[in-house]
């Protein structure tokens, strides 16, 4: 078994990436000191996609021999690792872009241990950070004023970077959201129902025929003669005020019968 390791990193292979993130042990003159892990708030936030991660810390050997540690001897290395590899690249070099315009870090894409990372550094603080398939290594330490290449290379060597050239100054990789949209699922068809099927519709092929008249009954001869016209009625004069009272006839005066005295006797 062991030949099968040797020889496979004879021939260009990579370490095994360890299961809890981390190497937790000694690389080089640098000596494991601390693991933590997990941690669920993760630094580089993925939408649909957690991620847990996973740190240890590292001393030089003179820091152990002299029993005391300063910041120049001590490396962090946090791996965060994902569900899946969606938006990875994307989201941490949207990570790297923010920090230079929010937070007044100094941003830059280098190559560092066979590596190309993007390098922040500022506040007080200095770190190499490169996307790996579905994890982000982030490697450096408060206090220092560089990341060793030594460090950057070991994990490099297991996290192989994933960092496109000009990450920085182009348009941000694609992520899931940017991918081929599905198709709308369509109805089944229904015959009580038909609907258009307007992605297929062409007007040039469509001829439509006119619509049978309904059934009417033939015009009556009679409706077809022309009418006669009626002579003009006389215009009526009067209007809507009611007529004048009559004038009472006169009575006439009947003549006085005109009686005879009777004659006087002469007796």
């Amino acid at each position: 078994m062991t030949v099968a390791i040797v020889g496979g990193l004879a021939c260009g292979g990579h370490p095994p990436i360890p299961n809890r993130g981390v190497v937790e042990t000694d690389l080089g003159s640098w000596h494991f000191r601390r693991f933590q892990g997990p941690v669920f708030d993760v630094e580089v936030w993925i939408e649909k996609n957690k991620g847990e991660a996973y740190s240890a810390s590292y001393i030089t050997e003179d820091a152990e021999k002299r029993g005391r540690v300063v910041d120049d001897d001590l490396v962090n290395v946090v791996v965060t690792r994902y569900q899946k590899p969606d938006g990875v690249v994307r989201e941490t070099v949207r990570l790297a872009r923010r920090l230079a315009a929010e937070n007044g870090y100094q941003v830059d894409e280098n190559k560092v241990g066979g590596a190309r990372a993007l390098t922040i550094s500022g506040h007080g603080e200095s770190w190499v950070m490169w996307p790996s398939t579905s994890h982000v290594v982030k490697v450096g330490g408060r206090g220092r004023k560089d990341v060793p290449p030594a460090m950057v290379s070991s994990y490099a060597d297991r996290y192989p970077s994933d960092l496109p050239g000009g990450a920085l100054e182009g348009p941000l990789p694609p992520g899931p959201d940017q991918g081929p949209s599905k198709a709308p699922v369509k109805d089944k068809y229904d015959p009580n129902n038909p609907q258009p099927d307007f992605e297929k519709y062409d007007p040039k092929k469509v001829n439509v025929k006119p619509s049978k008249p309904a059934d009417v009954p033939p015009p009556d001869d009679s409706d077809t003669k022309p009418a006669k016209k009626s002579k003009a009625a006389p215009a009526d004069d009067s209007t809507d005020d009611p007529p004048p009272d009559k004038k009472p006839a006169k009575k006439k005066k009947a003549k006085a019968k005109e009686t005879k005295k009777p004659a006087d006797d002469d007796e």
